[in-house]
């Protein structure tokens, strides 16, 4: 990640609430892919070895939530601290993952309003592994949560259901 730093501190290409809008955009979308799985086919359903989308799912809110945590404080949980590496069960039901998700959402908004602007260009060592600027950080975490998205698209499109429109972010 570290050689992807697209920002220099003299650009400004994306302001801090169209990057947050943009965010919260693929996460409304992933939201959808997660109610779009019937709830057995959501804990269980995997092609060729790969996790389940609820697993896939846990993922992305196990980094987000220290993620969004470690912009504001400079604070960073390790990678063998965040919730899915722990081994600590996540939620059993569509309706608690989505809780969950809902949650995580709400805690961006909410946390996102201490960001100081300069932080964005500040470099970081994020989850002891990571090096990067904020912004370029903050594309990891999106371009993950589209990755592990496009799983679950693959995983809907094999069981017969029509995923969300990929550039439907309502």
């Amino acid at each position: 990640m570290a050689s992807n730093d697209i920002f220099t501190p003299t650009e400004t290409v994306i302001t801090p609430e169209a990057m947050l809008e943009h965010w919260q955009g693929h996460r409304r979308l992933t939201r959808h892919v997660i109610e779009a799985f019937p709830e057995d086919k959501l804990f269980s359903y995997s092609i060729g070895g790969m996790r389940s989308f609820s697993e896939l799912a846990m993922e992305m809110i196990g980094m987000t939530a220290p993620g969004i945590n470690g912009i504001v404080t400079g604070q960073w949980q390790t990678t063998d601290q965040l919730e899915h590496h722990t081994g600590k069960p996540g939620p059993a039901t569509k309706a608690a993952l989505l809780e969950r998700w809902d949650d995580i959402t709400a805690e961006i908004d909410r946390l996102w309003q201490e960001i100081p602007p300069n932080r964005f260009i500040e470099r970081d060592l994020a989850f002891g592994q990571y090096e990067g600027t904020i912004n370029s950080l903050l594309f990891y975490f999106i371009d993950n949560e589209i990755h592990h998205r496009g799983q679950g698209y693959v995983y809907l499109r094999s069981l017969g259901i029509e995923p969300p429109a990929f550039y439907n972010r309502d």
